[in-house]
């Protein structure tokens, strides 16, 4: 069987060059002076005979007298009716005359896609097709794509890019099958064509740009050299494509649109105008002498190392093509052979480099540019939407850790930080913390969710779907089989089985509450710049993986890990046999661990037949049209098998047996085997040592995506070190960091992080970059076990950055922040290569931490008068949230911390214990303003209220009790008071009820 290869990336030295080939002039022909006389010809019957004819025998459109009230008593004859009729075809007469004057227009310039002319959806296409055949003729009918070839297409589809995709690979059915020699016809004309172009391309052909340094405030960006010298700003990303990645004069890259520097050399299209191009590098004696040596050697890497590796890529994609064809004959006869197509690539969208999916980490900088990558693990780092998940989930457990210790005590911590993690798991959280994707993650969520729901909305059931491929910024999904055209704003993709959304309009979705339609999706690796998502519920039967048992494992680890964790799912079971007993402690709701085969046969049998049966009693043909029933959120969750041991031949026959109704019934195998031959699979896969995944009857070949045994160990140690009773003991309740709070302790530079930020002992620096300085230190701030680099600029850019930029803001923060009297800077290195601040740089926040540590475990605990000075010290630091003036837009790494639930808890500790330190001698009044001033931080925490409730009760004043109790069932709302604190009134004020309505 041939097997579908893709080009390699490394194949060539040179990036690829992914603009659009030019069109091939060919000569006109009798054919073609034919067709635009006919359209002469028609244009001149629609645009002047129409309306001549309309005014000689139905008269003009318009009344000689404007009496509407008159028209409406007046019967409706039938000259009234054709009168109506005659004003509608008026309009469509204009109508049709505006989208020809639109399309001239936009002919006759060259510039620009035609404005579309509302509601003119057919008229427009076909004032375009003879438009177009009238100017094919002509000079600008080169530059005019659509043909009469294309009349039966929509408008929307001549929207779309119309060069070909030269990885695309057989349909998901026999059906599509037949597409495939064309396909391959097509791609290797297409490769021909693009071996063809650099031959006949002049050298005066390509012009260049040196940018321009700064002049006052104003910098040179691609979107303003696009404007100077394209007439649009918005190609720029033009310009970014011919240059991307291609090295600079000065030795580094560009990696982002938004950061070019000075003396870099720009590569522009051919039509670019302007005085300050630079056309012929010999031939340009206004330009220096290094200027022209510089633009020489540029111009070699792109135009040399372009025809070299483009002549590579087109003849990968020759070959590919033939082994489609031949794939396409020899699984034909084989009879409905499934197939995952790559979709095909689309520039991406308006912002450039914002995609669906967040470039991956190391394709910004790889360990080989990244000196100080320190060993992240890899794994992680390229997997942004498993690393999301996970990152999310620790972050409820420890917050739902922080929570369940504060009301019910356990191991003491109250409000204190978790555990600090430390060696492999810690490598392992900072790598989440870089390669983690929660904006592409909530964009697939709520792209999923809003399909469903605009499918329900028409009455229409979910489409059967094998596979999600996101792909620079556009999310597409591959179907079983065509199913109709796409709910708005959804489009049909490159054939009736790809339904598409762009990141645009992904980003118009909002939170709907409707069922998870396809929870089985679960990235299974990559292939070029598209991550594949498998549904492994609606394979239609068993997927075996083989290979080697530690790689089968890490692609099992992976594949539960993300299952477990993802955010486009809602209930799920998913059982493991044979492997990831310790990784139940993930989601322990949702994974479920069995010690054999016979255990999971014998489960699975019983629940075939309960599946079967509630799908018959509630009349759906699968879970699919349930999800989208009233029933949605209770029923139909899917249940994944991942089975790594390999069965016996008897037990692989009775699972494939259950396997061959359960993509109906919203149940998915996967299943490991070393030998490479399962009985009954219906899709086989293979992993390699070197991390390749490969599927040759589905056409692919993926970089796959693992969870290798060391970091599923750390993971695990993360989210077990979470867990609030683990340890034998508890967790320690001492801070990580603890502040000398003498007098003598006053230290050098000190941060207000509680409120709003303020830093006392620094200068306020200059410029733009102020504010990435002040976000950095308050990064560090709250890490005071440092901070991996990577994290650090992951935190500030999440988009990525190159590595020189991320050293020169660690070198203006270090000469920000200074030294200490004995010369040693404020910000180190430590061992691991982390960043960690000096202890003379403090903020609020340790100090809040180290004087509730001392009231409660230190001083405090032998001295009462010191124990009520140090919490009322605590308590005045209070000055509201936490950084409660940042801007819009920056300090978005706090979404990964859980100091929003710690700040609250240790307020609220704080309180408490003064309020307590205040009743034990009958000063309710005190206690009272001590719970007030904690509840203005943490205004939901019951234990707070309670306390209220009982110094007010204290004060034996029924009154201000009943009011208080009106207040906080004012505040419950329609959920009414928790039961601790009615079960409380109750005790304290039993007339409560009556007395809060009669007061209401």
């Amino acid at each position: 069987m041939p097997r579908r290869r893709s080009p390699s990336p490394s194949s060539s030295t040179a990036p690829r060059n992914r603009t659009p080939q030019p069109v091939r002039v060919r000569r006109r022909t009798f054919g073609d002076f034919v067709k635009a006389f006919l359209a002469f010809v028609a244009l001149a019957v629609l645009l002047v005979g129409v309306p001549v004819a309309l005014a000689m025998t139905a008269g003009w459109p318009f009344p000689e007298t404007f009496e509407p009230m008159e028209w409406l008593k007046q019967d409706i004859s039938v000259s009234t009716f054709l009168s109506i009729l005659t004003f509608v075809v008026w309009l469509a007469w204009a109508q049709f005359t505006a989208c020809v004057l639109v399309e001239m227009k936009a002919a006759l310039s060259g510039v620009g896609v035609p404005g579309r002319v509302p509601g003119a959806g057919p008229s427009q296409l076909l004032a375009r097709q003879l438009v177009a055949a009238l100017l094919l003729v002509g000079a600008t009918a080169a530059s005019f794509t659509p043909s009469l070839a294309q009349l039966g297409q929509t408008y929307d589809d001549n929207q779309r890019p119309t060069v070909a995709a030269a990885q695309q690979t057989p349909g998901l059915f026999a059906q599509q099958q037949e597409q495939a020699a064309g396909t391959a016809a097509a791609v290797a004309e297409q490769a021909s064509h693009t071996e063809a172009t650099p031959a006949a391309k002049k050298q005066g052909d390509t012009k260049f740009y040196r940018i321009q340094p700064p002049e006052g405030r104003h910098h040179d960006s691609l979107w303003e050299i696009a404007e100077r010298h394209l007439g649009d700003g918005r190609r720029y990303k033009e310009i970014f494509e011919l240059n991307k990645d291609r090295v600079q004069p000065d030795g580094s890259r560009l990696s982002e649109a938004s950061l070019i520097r000075p003396g870099w050399i720009m590569e522009m299209p051919g039509d670019a105008r302007g005085g300050d191009l630079v056309e012929m590098p010999g031939d340009a004696p206004e330009v220096s002498p290094e200027v022209r040596q510089q633009i020489s050697d540029y111009a070699r890497t792109g135009d040399g190392a372009h025809e070299q590796g483009g002549a590579h890529e087109q003849g990968g994609a020759q070959e590919q093509g033939g082994d489609q064809a031949q794939g396409s004959g020899g699984e034909g006869s084989g009879g409905g052979t499934a197939h995952v197509d790559l979709p095909q690539q689309r520039p991406a969208p308006g912002t450039g480099h914002a995609d669906l999916q967040r470039p991956a980490p190391d394709q910004v900088a790889t360990p080989a540019q990244d000196s100080s990558s320190f060993g992240l693990p890899e794994a992680l780092l390229t997997a942004p939407l498993l690393a999301a998940g996970l990152l999310g989930a620790l972050g409820h457990r420890r917050r739902q850790a922080l929570w369940q210790s504060a009301f019910a005590g356990i191991g003491g911590r109250r409000g204190m930080e978790p555990p600090t993690p430390t060696g492999d798991a810690l490598d392992v959280q900072d790598a989440l913390l870089v390669g983690a994707d929660p904006e592409g993650v909530r964009l697939l969520d709520r792209s999923l969710r809003g399909l469903a729901a605009s499918l329900a909305a028409e009455s229409r059931p979910l489409p059967t779907v094998y596979a999600a491929w996101m792909s620079n910024g556009d999310l597409h999904l591959q179907l079983a089989q065509p199913s109709g055209k796409p709910p708005s704003p959804w489009q049909l993709g490159q054939d009736q089985t790809f339904w598409m959304l762009a990141r645009a309009d992904a980003e118009t979705y909002e939170d709907v509450d409707t069922a998870a339609p396809y929870p089985g999706l679960v990235s299974l690796g990559t292939m070029d710049d598209s991550r594949l998502l498998l549904n492994l519920e609606s394979v239609p039967g068993i997927v075996s993986l083989s290979g080697r048992e530690e790689d089968r494992a890490a692609v099992f680890a992976s594949v539960a890990a993300e299952l477990a964790t993802n955010g486009w799912s809602d209930r799920m079971t998913i059982t493991l046999v044979g492997f990831g007993e310790d990784l139940t402690a993930l989601a322990p709701s949702r994974l479920r661990h069995l010690d054999g085969i016979e255990a999971l046969i014998e489960t699975m049998e019983a629940e075939t037949r309960q599946r079967r049966g509630a799908l018959g009693a509630a009349g759906h043909d699968s879970v699919l049209t349930g999800r989208t029933g009233p029933a949605q959120h209770t029923r139909w969750a899917p249940h994944l098998v991942l089975l790594a041991a390999e069965p016996s031949p008897e037990d692989a026959m009775t699972l494939a047996e259950l396997a061959a109704d359960a993509s109906r019934l919203g149940i998915g195998y996967l299943v490991g085997t070393g030998s490479g031959d399962l009985p009954g699979a219906a899709w086989e896969m293979e992993i390699t040592g070197e991390g390749r995944l490969l599927a040759p009857l589905l056409g692919l070949e993926l970089d796959a995506q693992l969870l290798p045994a060391a970091e599923r160990r750390a993971v695990v140690e993360l989210f077990t070190d979470a867990d609030p009773e683990h340890g034998p003991d508890g967790p320690g309740t001492t801070p990580p960091f603890l502040v000398d709070i003498s007098e003598q302790g006053r230290p050098a530079v000190y941060a207000r992080l509680v409120g709003p930020y303020e830093i006392i002992g620094l200068e306020t620096p200059d410029g733009e970059r102020s504010a990435l300085l002040h976000e950095a230190l308050a990064l560090l701030l709250l890490h005071r076990e440092g901070v991996h680099p990577r994290v650090l600029s992951s935190a500030l850019w999440p988009r990525g950055v190159t590595d020189d930029v991320r050293e020169a803001l660690l070198d203006r923060l270090r000469d920000w922040l200074g030294t200490d009297p004995d010369g040693t800077p404020r910000l180190r290195t430590d061992d691991a290569g982390r960043l960690t601040l000096a202890k003379s740089v403090v903020s609020d926040l340790d100090v809040l931490r180290s004087l509730y540590h001392e009231a409660t475990q230190g001083r405090g605990v032998d001295s009462r008068a010191v124990r009520g000075r140090l919490l009322t010290d605590a308590l005045v630091l209070v000055r509201g949230p936490l950084l409660a003036d940042r801007p819009e837009g920056r300090y978005r790494w706090l979404t990964h911390e859980i100091v929003d639930a710690q700040l609250p808890l240790l307020v609220a500790d704080t309180g408490l214990a003064l309020a307590e330190f205040h009743m034990e001698k009958n000063r309710a009044e005190k206690a009272i303003e001590a719970l007030n001033a904690a509840l203005r931080t943490a205004p939901s925490d019951e234990r707070l209220w309670n306390e209220l409730l009982r110094a007010t009760h204290a004060l034996d004043d029924p009154g201000r009790l009943t009011a208080l109790a009106s207040d906080l069932l004012t505040r419950s709302g329609a959920r009414g008071l928790p039961p601790r604190t009615e079960a409380l009134l109750d005790e304290l004020l039993p007339t409560w009820r009556d007395a809060v309505a009669a007061a209401g």
